[in-house]
């Protein structure tokens, strides 16, 4: 996608914002035209009694089209609709009550309680004492009990349909966090893998440029082997780079890709190390199988860390990486013959990036992961990571 192609900033909330003005409106219109046309309906089939006058509708038609403007003025429009809808049957005992629901849905739904129970009080009153609209005649015990438990009904109603959409939010506001908190994992991941693939692959190329660089002049052979393993390491380096940041924008079709990486790859870092001058020997030489996407990323990336720093820090000349089962879980141990490290790092020497980012990969799968000298001379690194999860 573009730049031109993107939507431009707001464009999704005006696109909302009239999404919403519409339904209103067809909300209005529906309810106006049902109060109208089931008042003339009334007076039809009661051609004998008083017909109802022009302002009984003129009543009614404002009190629908009111219902406009309900969502961004919840409390005006309920006290609109009530007042016309009373006043309409002040002139027409058989007003419809329509529009005055759902202004008071509305209010109750926008958390105006107060105002909507004061519009059933003063509905109430009206009713159970015509006078106050106009009407003559006394409404009955029965009609006044029964109007106070439909009114309270109709409470009941938008309260439960409130809650109901109160907890229907916090739904979406808790999946939206955890979707936020999985993206920042998500990053989390991206950033050690990134440290990783630029940690090693320029680890290699400063070693091989180094070399080039003394024997350009005396060993002109060596040095062109140095330049063509930069080219492959800087081409590898490439292609892991671009499959970590894939997921961040829309990469070209053709561009090259490979596999995450994994055990299977192993020989690759072994490649990788022989050409930085060290030497690794690999035990068992097939390697573990059938090992689970993340823990197989995260063997390989340690793996990958710690020779990384076995090749930069440590001096030796060997390296030598044991992979085997244990208790559940998957034990990786790499050990050199260095003069050990002060720092053990990955990023630079002292700052201990390398051996953090190691251990966070370990936690995160519920793992654990110790590094340091070993008493007989070198550095060791040794992680053990959980295959079963339903294991303690």
């Amino acid at each position: 996608m573009t730049t031109t192609d993107r939507p431009r900033p707001g464009a999704a909330a005006r696109t909302s914002a009239a999404r919403r003005w519409a339904v209103d409106v067809a909300i209005a219109a529906a309810v106006t035209a049902a109060q109208l046309g089931t008042t003339y309906a009334d007076s039809s089939r009661h051609a004998g009694t008083t017909r109802v006058g022009t302002l009984s509708y003129v009543l009614l038609a404002v009190g629908g089209a009111a219902l406009i403007l309900r969502r961004r003025y919840p409390v005006g429009v309920l006290a609109v609709t009530l007042v016309t809808t009373l006043w309409a049957a002040g002139q027409n005992a058989r007003a419809i009550y329509l529009a005055l629901i759902v202004a008071f849905f509305t209010a109750v739904l926008a958390k105006k309680r107060i105002a909507a129970i004061a519009s059933l009080v003063i509905g109430y009153a009206a009713s159970v004492w015509p006078a106050l609209i106009g009407e003559s005649g006394h409404p009955s015990a029965v009609f006044a009990v029964g109007l106070a438990a439909g009114l309270i009904f109709l409470l009941s109603a938008a309260e439960l349909i409130r809650i109901r959409n109160q907890r229907t939010a916090a739904v979406a506001r808790s999946r939206a966090e955890e979707l936020r908190r999985l993206a920042g994992e998500e990053r989390m991941k991206m950033a050690r893998d990134l440290h990783d693939v630029v940690a090693h692959n320029i680890s290699v190329i400063n070693v091989q440029a180094n070399t080039a660089l003394h024997l350009m002049d005396r060993q002109p052979e060596r040095a062109r082997l140095a330049l063509t393993t930069i080219n492959e390491v800087s081409k590898q380096a490439l292609v892991e780079l671009r499959s970590v940041l894939g997921v961040l924008r829309d990469v070209d079709e053709s561009a090259p890709r490979s596999p995450s990486p994994g055990l299977a790859h192993l020989g690759d870092l072994v490649d990788s190390a022989a050409a930085a001058g060290l030497i690794v020997h690999v035990e068992p030489s097939d390697g573990p199988v059938a090992l689970p996407a993340d823990v197989d990323l995260a063997a390989y990336r340690i793996i990958q860390e710690a020779l990384t720093n076995s090749a930069r820090h440590s001096g030796g000349s060997s390296a030598t990486v044991r992979i085997s089962q244990r208790n559940g879980g998957l034990l990786v141990e790499v050990t050199d013959n260095g003069k050990g490290r002060t720092g053990g790092s990955g990023s630079g020497a002292g700052s201990g990036h390398g051996i953090a980012g190691m251990t966070e990969r370990a936690k995160v799968l519920g793992g654990t992961l110790h590094a340091g000298p070993r008493p007989g001379g070198g550095f060791g690194v040794r992680a053990w990571l959980p295959v079963d999860r339903s294991e303690p």
